[in-house]
């Protein structure tokens, strides 16, 4: 079959390989002039930087994409296990390093906020049996499909269901196990920013994402995250499937209920079998689907949460490590804040810095880059040209006075990515980074499937559909799909 895949995001391209695989002839179609949506990377003054997600997981779903091929993956990327998942700061000085091994960050957690090891690994085994029990039912199948709901595995789920904390909030949740050590329980409720929510209203089942980190393990690919949209890429290349980029599609066309094609904005029509969005679900039925019905009511949810970037070239070494989380003093208002589209004076800012692993990728020794990330509301008309200075003063301020370092004398260069950007660059509607947001508790089953129900041939994938944002569920989001598809 001739397939068509819009957007060369990674769930495009990991679409794109799947079909190849199994025979098809598959053409993708990127209105950027590179491949891999977020997943890029830039130079600026000799600093590289990762442009958009930092933190890698689940790494066998890449693996799986080069053995669904027939090649050694080894042979094309690599990664390693990282020691520490994440360095933590908190505004009272007070400072934790989550190990990898779980057992070392209990401990860790003990001697430094006082909470029994037993709780954490407790917590944690939990967290892996609630992922064993119904994850996979809802990461890894369709749940928009009769079949998946006839499985054995879905049954025995149901058995369990007060067990997944589904009507009680992730901070709910996590109160339960930590009541006694706040800064546990803002520990593990930071784990809803993964998907773009908010731990006071998205629900327990969510306390799952913990076992990817501290139970599978934190990794990183060899030459940064980069490096996975680039291996993908040369896969993709090998299997033959072949890529207009700087071309943007401008309609899908239909005869009837049917799929029969696509037109690029130049004109220029293409016969297809099948087509594949890869593009945020909302733009699809907008931009490209005007004459059709649109499900109105999925695409009226909530959006996730935003971010804000300052890509830093710093002229100094620091004790940074390769993830940090500095800590806000008031998790709630801070949540409460991105709920009426602002951001608080005292942000959480999450730093990462990939020379720690990677020297090469400062100018000269001793220097860093820093990828500072705080979340952000998604665009709602905000003045960004007024709030963005104003951000960066505040940031600069939490981190000088953590650190005990002039940060803003140490900063060489600077970029910024913010809301606006954000969606130019990757059509992400409002510039929410993980489309639709996790905090209704019926979330799963009210993002867009992987399938149109009223056109035949035409496919969803990516972080605006099931099962949602993130490389981890990108990739899932692929494997379902090209199921489907081909």
């Amino acid at each position: 079959m001739r397939i068509g895949v819009i957007g060369a995001g990674i769930a495009g391209i990991a679409t794109a390989i799947r079909l190849a695989a199994k025979g098809h002839e598959v053409t993708v179609f990127e209105a950027n002039t590179y491949p891999g949506g977020k997943l890029s990377a830039f130079d600026l003054e000799g600093y590289r930087f990762d442009a958009g997600p930092s933190l890698f997981t689940m790494p066998h779903y890449v693996d799986e994409l080069f053995r669904e091929c027939g090649e050694d993956p080894a042979q094309h990327f690599r990664y390693a296990r990282v020691d520490t998942v994440c360095h933590y700061f908190w505004p009272d000085g007070t400072q934790l390093n989550a190990w990898a091994d779980k057992t070392k960050f209990a401990a860790e957690a003990e001697q430094v906020l006082g909470v029994p090891a037993e709780k954490v690994i407790r917590f944690l085994e939990r967290s892996e049996r609630k992922y064993d029990l119904a994850g996979k039912i809802f990461l890894e199948k369709s749940l928009h499909q009769t079949s998946t709901w006839l499985r054995r595995s879905v049954a025995k789920a149901m058995l369990y269901l007060p067990f997944f904390d589904i009507f009680s909030s992730m901070h709910q949740t996590h109160q339960r196990a930590f009541r006694r050590w706040p800064k546990m329980v803002q520990l593990f409720d930071r784990f809803a920013t993964y998907n773009g929510s908010n731990p006071y209203k998205a629900s327990g089942m969510l306390t799952i994402i913990p076992h990817f980190e501290h139970n599978i393990g934190v990794f990183y690919p060899e030459s940064g995250m980069h490096s996975i949209t680039t291996g993908l890429y040369e896969l993709s290349l090998r299997k033959g499937v072949k890529y207009h980029f700087n071309t943007r599609v401008s309609s899908i066309e239909t005869q009837g209920n049917r799929i029969s094609g696509l037109k690029t904005a130049s004109g220029e029509n293409f016969v297809f079998d099948r087509v594949v969005s890869n593009m945020d679900v909302y733009f699809t039925y907008k931009n490209l689907l005007p004459g059709h019905p649109h499900p109105e009511r999925i695409l009226r949810q909530p959006k996730s949460t935003s971010a804000l970037i300052f890509y830093w070239g710093i002229k100094e070494a620091t004790k940074l490590g390769l993830h940090n989380i500095f800590f806000s003093n008031d998790y709630r208002h801070e949540f409460d804040q991105m709920e009426q589209g602002k951001v608080t004076t005292d942000p959480t800012v999450y730093i990462n810095i990939t020379s720690k692993l990677t020297p090469s990728d400062v100018p000269e020794p001793g220097h860093e880059n820093w990828f500072v990330m705080v979340n952000a509301p998604f665009n709602n008309g905000q003045d960004w040209d007024a709030m963005i200075p104003e951000i960066r003063k505040n940031v600069i301020r939490k981190l000088s006075e953590i650190l005990s370092v002039p940060v803003e004398k140490l900063i060489a260069c600077e970029a910024v990515l913010e809301p606006r950007t954000i969606e130019s660059r990757t059509a992400s509607h409002l510039g929410a980074l993980y489309g639709y947001s996790s905090n209704n508790t019926m979330a799963a089953f009210l993002r867009h499937p992987n399938f149109s129900r009223s056109i035949e041939g035409l496919y969803f994938v990516g972080g605006s559909v099931h099962p949602g944002g993130g490389i981890p569920l990108c990739l899932l989001s692929a494997k379902i799909t090209s199921s489907m598809a081909g």
